[in-house]
């Protein structure tokens, strides 16, 4: 049993496996015509043009971050240099996850056009197929990357290590993957973004075309960013997660197998082991899953994808109770909390409720249809005014269920198995990952596809079912949103406990005026994080709005088509001979390129600051107090870890939410709405008003909101790869506040109380002159200081250790 360390990696590359037989088989269906093939080019080639741009950059980031990793390890107690390389390891990987996702992103959506000329299915099938080559390659890479470099460490290399210093190392990984996905969720959230609020807002709002129609020179960006944004930022955020639950159980594992006495059947580190274990399960799971997708002409696609996503989720549930009976011994204890295996399950089981939960109720909240939505489409008759006002409170409401579902998780998870039941959780949450990716990768590809459709102006039949498959996408990205965000949070959580037991903290005291400071700074954080987030979403749009309305006004070409355009109201059916002709003459006119380009440069240069904000805040605040000679800077740095989770989650969901139900809003009012007897249509004033709402909510959804949930996961990813450099120097922990009668402080006294040595302390109250108080700690029972002195009862113990020195 000892072995199945060994298995771990391989059920990674099995993943691999699947997805180069799924890739391959995307890349063998039709691409359809020259037109198709040339604007998919398009797209591809500047999703392509963006992520080695951002790579550069990041390669210089993690180069600089990984040397001095490597000297800290090298300096440091119970630490390694080779915490370098598993933060390039872990780097890698993240970035080579969004290159697969980004590659069958773009071969899929072509595809996906061409067989919806067959049939929905066909079409579904294509598209939930370059998804699934996402999703898998996720979990893939990251239990191939974590499992390796368990082995490695704990077997080959540091054999003489011990397990807490295998676990600081292999920590590096998890800074590694969230680093990456930081950047690629804000770099790519700002490019789609900019290039989607420049394609609406003068496209739709001031020449009255469609977002995707080819006269747009918006258009190959808005596209692009779909895959950068969704495809490539999702599967980063979602990979972080995933490998960030599953350290942080591993480290609360090793304390764990440290409490003396502890036995199982796998070498001793069982509890280590399982969320490895769990993470290699659920790729066999979602393999398994991705069959179960299965659509009809006239079918639902919505159904198709829960049928493989709560299959997955069941077969889960069944194989992991399997899986922690088998692994886990009859008792084991962590801080105190004993518990067994079917508490560990009952824990895993918490976490998969909450994280479906929370995305049925995103579902119930920005779906086409609810009545939070349709409360926007009704407000939306009076302006853009109340259409925000309304959003803004659909998006405030939406917190409230989510937060009391995840805090009953973290409750009923910690009841049964103490911290190690709310890190399980997490991995429960995240072990169905490659199936939950798959749909949620699906969502950009089939949006692409009617984009496609739209530019290469097929059958309307084409197009209607692409926009099936892109209301359902739209649907299970806001669904994949509220996943995220329950997932960040667990796994924030994890990751916080593990920092506080490898930083030697037993408990925080919220009244110390450190951990208060910290907390409102943590707080403060999320806000002034979307603020630049926001901030430079705006800047890139105003170049992209200036761009776009340039090329309308000084390129003859699509100056005349829009004309015609407006002269037949988009009908063009109805348009003469002479007409059609000037429109096609404007077809290829279009600056694609330049569009493209404002939107990689701004996400290439707004993106660095959020991010070297994520990682520097926690640095200074765990290292400024102990180079000024303070122990405080691991509680300081706890307050702001606890203060940047609350406050990131409740903005991450509010954001999100707002700004999915703001964009679902307007389709409604795409497809005709009956609002007080009459029926309103794209084009008319309330209309408008609904795309001015969605243009406020797409930074919110896109960019600031996704970005939140990697925020507050890396640096507390951050904090737990400090901790030993800050750790206080007490192995039994502290909470640095004032001493409590039973409360040995070592420091203080110097005296020894290690093998079974115990001191009683009690407190006597002096009368002053005053008629004040003063409490003087007394010695009164004590076996002997560190020079076997005994200290008489009574004595008072500063005293009696300086009458001693002399």
């Amino acid at each position: 049993m000892g072995n199945l360390v060994y298995l771990i990696p391989v059920f990674g590359v099995i993943g691999l496996l699947f997805v180069f037989v799924k890739s391959a088989w995307v890349t063998k269906q039709e691409v359809g015509g020259e037109r198709m093939a040339r604007i998919a080019k398009n797209i591809a080639d500047g999703a392509m043009a963006f992520l080695k741009a951002e790579y550069k950059i990041l390669a210089i980031f993690v180069a600089g971050i990984a040397v001095l990793l490597a000297v800290k390890g090298h300096f440091e107690e119970n630490s390694n240099f080779m915490v370098a390389i598993s933060f390039v390891v872990g780097a890698v990987c993240s970035g080579l996850a969004g290159y697969i996702g980004m590659r069958i992103a773009t071969k899929a959506n072509v595809r996906t056009t061409q067989a919806a000329k067959t049939s929905l299915g066909a079409a579904l099938q294509v598209a939930f197929s370059g998804g699934a080559v996402m999703g898998l390659g996720v979990v893939g890479l990251g239990v191939i990357g974590l499992g390796t470099l368990f082995i490695l460490y704990n077997q080959v290399i540091g054999v003489e290590w011990g397990m807490p210093q295998v676990l600081n190392v292999i920590s590096g990984f998890s800074l590694g993957a969230s680093s990456i996905a930081l950047f690629a969720r804000v770099g790519g959230g700002i490019y789609t973004k900019a290039a989607d609020v420049g394609a609406d807002l003068v496209g739709k709002v001031e020449a009255g075309i469609p977002e995707d129609h080819p006269l747009n020179p918006a258009t190959i960006a808005d596209n692009v960013g779909d895959n950068v944004g969704d495809v490539a930022g999702m599967g980063a955020d979602l990979f972080e997660s995933y490998v960030g639950s599953i350290i942080g159980t591993m480290v609360l594992g090793g304390g764990i197998i440290s409490a003396a006495g502890y036995t199982d059947d796998f070498n001793g580190i069982a509890p280590v082991l399982l969320p490895l274990a769990l993470a290699a399960l659920g790729i066999l799971v979602s393999v398994i899953g991705t069959f179960m997708v299965r659509v009809k002409e006239g079918g639902n696609p919505q159904t198709a994808l829960n049928i493989g996503e709560f299959g997955s989720s069941f077969i889960m549930v069944a194989a992991s109770l399997g899986l922690i009976l088998w692994m886990l011994p009859e008792t084991m204890t962590l801080n105190g909390v004993t518990f067994g295996p079917w508490d560990v399950f009952w824990a895993t089981i918490a976490g998969l409720v909450a994280g479906l939960g929370v995305g049925k109720i995103t579902e119930y909240y920005t779906g086409t249809g609810t009545p939070p939505v349709k409360s926007i489409v009704s407000q939306s008759l009076t302006g853009s005014a109340t259409n925000i006002i309304a959003g803004l409170g659909v998006g405030m409401m939406s917190t409230a269920i989510p937060i009391i579902l995840i805090a009953a998780a973290i409750l009923i998870s910690y009841t049964f198995a103490g911290l190690y039941g709310i890190a399980i959780a997490a991995v429960g949450m995240l072990a169905n990952t490659g199936i939950q990716l798959a749909v949620d990768a699906y969502g950009p590809i089939s949006d692409n596809a009617g984009g496609i459709a739209e530019m290469a102006e097929l059958p309307k039949e084409v197009r209607k079912r692409t926009d099936k498959l892109d209301a359902v996408g739209n649907t299970t990205a806001a669904i994949g949103k509220g996943f995220a965000i329950a997932s960040a949070a667990l796994t924030a959580l994890a990751l916080f406990a593990a920092f506080m037991q490898q930083a030697n903290i037993s408990s925080i005291n919220i009244a110390d005026p450190f951990v208060m400071a910290g907390l409102l700074l943590g707080g403060m954080l999320p806000f002034v994080f979307s603020a630049l987030a926001m901030g430079a979403v705006g800047r890139a749009a105003m170049a992209m709005i200036e761009e776009v309305r340039r090329q309308f006004k000084s390129i003859p070409e699509l100056t005349a088509a829009l004309g015609i355009m407006r002269k037949y109201d988009g009908d063009l059916s109805q348009a003469t001979p002479e007409d059609r002709a000037t429109f096609d003459a404007a077809d290829g006119k279009a600056e694609y390129e330049k569009c493209v380009d404002i939107s990689t440069r701004a996400a290439i240069k707004e993106m660095v600051l959020p991010g070297a904000l994520a990682v520097a805040v926690p640095v200074a605040v765990g290292f400024v107090p102990k180079l000024l000679g303070s122990d405080y800077g691991p509680l300081m740095l706890g307050g702001l870890l606890a203060g940047v989770t609350v406050s990131g989650v409740l903005m991450a969901i509010f954001q999100s939410n707002a700004g999915g139900a703001w964009d679902n809003a307007k389709k409604m009012f795409e497809e005709g709405v009956d609002i007080k007897g009459q029926t309103y249509y794209k084009g008319s004033d309330p209309h408008k008003a609904a795309v001015v709402g969605d243009t406020v909510g797409d930074p919110f959804k896109d960019t600031s909101g996704p970005s939140l949930n990697i925020l507050l996961k890396l640096m507390s990813v951050v904090a737990l790869v400090i901790a030993p450099s800050i750790a206080v120097p007490s192995a039994a922990g502290t909470t640095m506040t004032e001493p409590t009668p039973n409360e040995i402080q070592m420091q203080e006294t110097g005296l020894n109380v290690e093998e079974g040595k115990v001191a009683v302390y009690a407190e006597e109250a002096f009368a002053t002159t005053e008629g004040t108080t003063e409490k003087e700690v007394l010695a009164v029972e004590f076996e002997g200081n560190e020079n076997g002195t005994e200290v008489p009862a009574g004595t008072n113990r500063s005293n009696f250790e300086q009458s001693s020195k002399e």
